[in-house]
């Protein structure tokens, strides 16, 4: 009779072994986190800047430079255009860009506030990097408000970005949150990619942009650390199905912002045959209309969707399948 109670007891014994185990991979893995979460902190309070002392410096724009830099412009598919010209273009894409950013930092920053949420009885650690996250977008925000004001002063009068900020961030929060996550990675990636493209010297390139670019960059690299623990963390809640349909929900959030990009393409193209002091024919503004298509689907979609770094968290977390349906959407955006 005794064998019994043996046999419970071993089995028992190897349950809270195995219990223990767990607990143990359980810290380390958390303790993995944060760290990461540490490190984020830290990056954020090393290169922390102020609008005014570090970015602006008393500067304004000139128009005789150009805004983008040539590889985030595509300056070489306006093949059409002077010169002088193509300057003209990267100054319309320079005020759109800080009016698309302070459209996507609206809707990111209010996701990064609802998922901090989920630490604020937990990892104070955790808490505290989102906060910082938080604080940042909003004075992105601020900082792209600024930017919007001093170029538009530099150009004619007519330009035009008719999109309600508040309405395109409650869309895209209507959405899962692992969709919108995705979105913000892609973002947040994208911005890395501008900073690279905006420090290849290039005499007539806006320094004051190009500090736009540095000091935007030094906060969003963290950000994107933060958007990949945050996405993958997320993930790991859902389930087969779910996931499936959050996948279907990204590629609808991307065709959305398509639409944002294909609308302001053709106003921005319109502005620029008004003002650029010659007559333009239709072919030809149709070839400019479709230029800025291109360079901004290249800006705000492409140059983040083919960052190594997505296609490795992505591939990650996706069958095979999902991740033909998602290629097969982008292709089509070409």
């Amino acid at each position: 009779m005794n064998a019994i109670p043996n046999n419970i007891n071993g089995d028992r014994y190897n349950g809270c072994l195995s219990a223990s185990r767990n607990r143990k991979l359980e810290t380390r893995e958390e303790a993995l986190l944060h760290d990461r979460y540490e490190r984020c902190i830290s990056a954020s309070k090393r290169v922390r800047w102020d609008i005014d002392k570090d970015v602006i410096r008393g500067r304004r724009f000139d128009t005789s430079q150009k805004y983008l830099p040539d590889g985030l412009s595509l300056a070489s598919e306006f093949v059409t255009l002077s010169d002088n010209e193509k300057r003209f273009v990267s100054q319309i894409q320079g005020l759109t860009y800080a009016n698309m950013f302070g459209l996507v930092e609206r809707f990111i920053n209010a996701k990064v506030l609802e998922i901090g949420h989920d630490h604020w009885l937990g990892d104070q650690i955790a808490l505290e990097a989102l906060v910082r996250f938080s604080d940042e977008e909003l004075k992105h925000q601020e900082l792209f408000r600024r930017i919007n004001q001093m170029v538009g002063a530099t150009l004619p009068r007519g330009y035009c970005f008719d999109v309600d900020t508040n309405a395109v961030a409650e869309v895209v929060l209507s959405k899962s949150t692992w969709a919108v996550l995705a979105l913000t990675l892609d973002i947040e990636l994208f911005t890395q990619l501008h900073y690279r493209q905006s420090i290849d010297p290039d005499a007539e390139l806006s320094e004051l942009f190009k500090d736009v670019f540095l000091y935007h960059w030094k906060e969003e690299s963290q950000h994107a650390l933060l958007d990949e623990i945050e996405w993958v963390r997320h993930d790991a809640k859902l389930t087969i199905d779910e996931r499936d349909r959050a996948v279907d929900e990204f590629i609808e959030l991307v065709a959305a912002v398509d639409g944002i990009l294909r609308a302001q393409a053709a106003s921005d193209a319109r502005y620029f045959s008004v003002n650029c002091g010659r007559m333009v024919a239709e072919e030809e503004a149709n070839a400019i209309e479709a230029a800025f298509l291109k360079a901004y689907r290249w800006q705000y979609i492409h140059s983040g969707a083919a960052h190594p770094k997505f296609g490795k968290v992505l591939s990650s977390l996706i069958t095979k399948d999902q991740a033909q349906r998602i290629a097969a959407a982008l292709a089509t955006l070409q």
